[in-house]
C-alpha cells in the first residue's frame, strides 16, 4: 500500500457560535490509501479543543507512513488497529486511517462499509441540525427554514452567559418549528446547580434530551445530575473514549460517541457493545467536516437513538458528497466502500 495525505482548508458558509468559541474554518487532512490500483480516503480534522493542530495530524501521518506501506493489504493495517498496534496515534488520526482503510478494503471487494462491518442494508437516519448560539429571531427564521426542507431535530446549541438568551432562543426555535424534535447542547457551560435548575425549564418547552449541560472532568456529578432529570442527559466531553462510556454506562441516558473523539469505527462499536443492555443509548455525534470525514459514522446510524451527523452542511463548499442529509435524512450508499465521491471545488468569481 501507498498513503499519500493532503491538506484543504472547509470554510463554514456562516461562523458558529458555541459557549466557548465560535468557528469560521477548519483544516481537513485526507488520507489517501493506494493498493492494486484502488485508493481509499479518510479524513482528519483540525480541532482546537481536542488537541489536534494541523501540524500533528500531518507529522503523525508521516511518521507511520512507512509501518503502513510495509503492509501488503488492509486488512493487515485493520487487524493492527484493532490490536491497538497504533495506540501512539490521536483517536482523530487513528479513526481517519480506519476510514481509510475501510474504503479501500471495501473497493477492493465491491462491498459497501456497513456490510463489512454487519449491516446487510444501507442505513439512514433522521439527523439533528445545529442551530448556534444566535439572537431569537435569527434562529426561529433559520429553524422554520429547516423544518421545510425536512428536518425533524433540531439541535440548539447553549451556554449564553445568561441563560434568559438560551430560554428565549428555544422558545423562538419551537414556535418556528413547532413539529421539530429538539435537543440542548450547552457545551459544558453549566454549573451544576445552573443545570438543576434549568433543565426543567428547558423540558416545559419540550426539549427531548440535553447534551453535556455541566463542564467536564466530573462524570460522578453528570450522572448524579442525570438520576434526577426530567429529560435524557447525554454525555459528550465526559465520554471521549472506550473507559470512559464504560464508566457512566447506566448512570447517563446516553452517551456521544465521535469517531474523531474515540478513534474510529471499531473503537464505536465496542462501545456499543458495551453499552448493549445498560440503560444507556448511543447518540452518533461529529465534527464539522466533509461528506468523507462523516461517511463512516453514516455507516453505524442504525445503533444509535439519536443521529447528529450535520457536519458536512454547515459548510460553504462540501469536497465531497455521497450520504444525502439536505433533507434532513442522511444515508449510506450501496457503493463499495465509504460510497463517497469527489466534487469539483467552485469556480472562482471573476
Amino acid at each position: 500500500m501507498k498513503l499519500q495525505t493532503r491538506t484543504k482548508q472547509l470554510r463554514l458558509s456562516e461562523p458558529l457560535r458555541i459557549s466557548r468559541s465560535v468557528m469560521a474554518a477548519r483544516d481537513a487532512v485526507v488520507v489517501t490509501l493506494i493498493h492494486d490500483g484502488l485508493s481509499g480516503h479518510g479524513e482528519a480534522v483540525s480541532s482546537d479543543y481536542l488537541g489536534l493542530p494541523t501540524g500533528l495530524i500531518l507529522r503523525q501521518l508521516s511518521e507511520i507512513k512507512t509501518r503502513v506501506e510495509r503492509l501488503h493489504r488492509p486488512e493487515q493495517a485493520l487487524e493492527q488497529l484493532a490490536d491497538r498496534a497504533f495506540a501512539e496515534l490521536s483517536a482523530g488520526v487513528r479513526a481517519a486511517l480506519e476510514a481509510a482503510l475501510l474504503d479501500l478494503a471495501g473497493r477492493l471487494v465491491g462491498e459497501p462499509v456497513h456490510r463489512l462491518l454487519g449491516a446487510l442494508t444501507a442505513p439512514s437516519a433522521a439527523t439533528a441540525r445545529t442551530i448556534g448560539i444566535t439572537d431569537p429571531a435569527g434562529a426561529a427564521a433559520q429553524a422554520a427554514r429547516l423544518a421545510a426542507a425536512g428536518f425533524t431535530v433540531l439541535k440548539v446549541k447553549a451556554g449564553s452567559p445568561d441563560p434568559a438568551d438560551d430560554l428565549a432562543r428555544v422558545e423562538a426555535i419551537r414556535a418556528g418549528a413547532p413539529g421539530a424534535r429538539i435537543l440542548l447542547d450547552p457545551n459544558g457551560a453549566w454549573t451544576l446547580e445552573q443545570a438543576r435548575a434549568l433543565i426543567p425549564l428547558f423540558a416545559d418547552l419540550g426539549v427531548e434530551a440535553v447534551e453535556q449541560p455541566i463542564a467536564p472532568g466530573d462524570p460522578d456529578a453528570l450522572a448524579d445530575l442525570a438520576q434526577t432529570s426530567p429529560v435524557p442527559v447525554i454525555a459528550d466531553e465526559d465520554a471521549v473514549g472506550f473507559d470512559d462510556a464504560v464508566l457512566l454506562a447506566g448512570r447517563v441516558h446516553g452517551v456521544n460517541i465521535k469517531l474523531a473523539k474515540c478513534g474510529g469505527p471499531s473503537t464505536a462499536l465496542r462501545i456499543c457493545e458495551a453499552l448493549r443492555g445498560s440503560g444507556t443509548d448511543i447518540m452518533l455525534g461529529c465534527l464539522t467536516a466533509s461528506s468523507l470525514g462523516i461517511a463512516p459514522a453514516v455507516h453505524l446510524v442504525t445503533r444509535a437513538r439519536w443521529v447528529d451527523l450535520d457536519g458536512h452542511l454547515l459548510l460553504a463548499h462540501d469536497p465531497w458528497r455521497g450520504i444525502g442529509g439536505v433533507d434532513g435524512t442522511v444515508r449510506a450508499s450501496d457503493r463499495p466502500g465509504l460510497g463517497v465521491l469527489p466534487v469539483p471545488a467552485p469556480e472562482a468569481a471573476i
